[in-house]
Formats: C-alpha cells, structure tokens, sequence
C-alpha cells in the first residue's frame, strides 16, 4: 500500500495541467472539448486549466478556430537548460560504474561529421594491453563498435553517405569492407540494442558498445566497454550487456529521451 501512494502525484492539479500540456505539444492544436473527452475530465476543468497555461504564457487560443495550443516558452526553457548541459558532468558517473562492474576500459564518444571524437576513457582496472585510444582522437565510424552504435540508428541513406565518403581499409582480417555486411550488422545491433567491435579496430581487443538518445531526433554519442578477447569473452560480452543496455537507457533519460 505504501508503494501505491508513493506513486501517485501529491498535486492532482500540477498532475493535470502538467497533462495538459503534454497533450498540446503531442497533438498540436485541440479543442476544449476534445481535450476534456481525451483526458476523461469535465470540461469546466479542463478551461481552467487552460486559462491557468494561457495566463503564465505557456499555452494561447486562436480566435478564429477557439483552439488551442502552446507557446514557445517551453522551448525557451528547454534552450536554457541545453545550455547549461554538460555531457561530460552528467555522463561521467555512468562511465565509471560501467568501469567498475567491468574492470575494463571505458570509452565515451561524440559524432564529428563521419567520424566519432573520443572526449572521454577510463583505463582498465586491470592488467591489459594498452589501447591506442586516447581522448581527443578522431576515428572512423564503420570500423568501432560506438561508430556501429550510432550508424544503426540512421536511416540507410545516410548509412550510405557515410560508407561512401569514409576511406574504407582492412585494419584487421575481421574489418567490414562490404557495405552489404554493413547493413546486416547494424540490423543486428537494432534487434539486439548495443554494437560490437570483434577485433575489427584492433587485433585482440573486443568492445560492446550502445548509443545515446538525448532531446533532440539525432543521436551524438555512444559509449563503450573495450578488453582484450581473453577477458572479453562472448559470454561476458552477453553478461556486460544487460549493464552496458541499463546504462543507455537511463542516461538517455537523464540526457533528455522519453520513449
């Protein structure tokens, strides 16, 4: 029972117009008794709490068709708070969870045009062999894990462009230099939800990787977990995943996303 009330908004009213607002930015523009039969409330409710949006700026009536809809304070709002993030505050204490459950490297990137930046590593807790990552280096996309991560999220067309103005070379016998195998491996990390780099980089290192959504459609960064294949055993990488995938779903939140 204690559970169920810790549930419930301790403002029924803030719940409401929060609804309502919700509705607006979803639908567009609604009418008043449109607004009521959706949300299954009276429609003498429903006006105030319209008149409430309309009076603090968030939401407007258009005279001619007494519909209504929102104003772009939220979005004023929203710009201010995008200003004021950091991914790197916000993402870091992620990173070294996943540092600490691993005991490997841990690497975060950002999408530069084709390529991926790395603006963030953890170095492995462990005795390894050093990686040639390092923060700051820029890398292609269509031969790393978080690279794949990313692609995988993007329609085929600019999978395409990608492929086709990216220099493609075997780094290793397992490289992908098929733009066919491409498309099958991406369709993979769709259905699965995190990438792999299968010694395709670097010769002896495996890495499981996932994407971030944020606020916006496109999605900028993705992390990883990277080891070398004696440590990073299928297996493992299967164990690893269901963090790397509880991780990606609550810094995407964290960073903006709602599914």
């Amino acid at each position: 029972m204690a559970e169920e009330k810790e549930a419930k908004n301790p403002v029924q009213s803030a719940e409401r117009i929060f609804q309502v607002l919700e509705m607006l930015a979803d639908n567009g523009e609604m009418g008043l008794m449109e607004i009521s039969s959706t949300l299954g409330l009276h429609k003498s409710t429903v006006h105030r709490l319209l008149m409430s949006l309309i009076y603090m700026g968030y939401a407007k009536q258009d005279e001619a068709t007494q519909k209504y809809m929102l104003t772009y304070k939220l979005v004023n709002m929203a710009g201010k708070i995008l200003d004021r993030t950091d991914i790197l505050q916000i993402a870091r204490p992620y990173m070294e969870r996943l540092s600490d459950i691993s005991g490997e490297t841990v690497h975060l990137v950002q999408r530069e045009g084709n390529h991926i930046l790395y603006i963030h590593k953890i170095e492995a807790k462990v005795g390894s062999i050093r990686m040639v990552s390092h923060v700051g280096m820029v890398h292609p996309m269509y031969c790393s894990g978080v690279g794949k991560a990313i692609m995988a999220t993007l329609p085929e067309k600019e999978v395409k462009q990608i492929w086709n103005e990216s220099v493609i070379e075997k780094k290793t016998d397992k490289t992908i230099i098929r733009f066919e195998e491409m498309l099958k491996t991406l369709e993979e990390v769709r259905k699965c939800g995190y990438a792999l780099d299968d010694e395709e980089n670097e010769e002896g290192v495996r890495c499981i990787a996932a994407s971030l959504r944020g606020y916006g459609k496109t999605v900028k960064y993705a992390f990883s977990i990277s080891g070398p294949v004696s440590r990073m055993t299928k297996e493992r990488v299967e164990e690893l995943s269901v963090d790397v995938k509880r991780v990606q779903a609550e810094l995407s939140k964290e960073l903006g996303y709602y599914a």
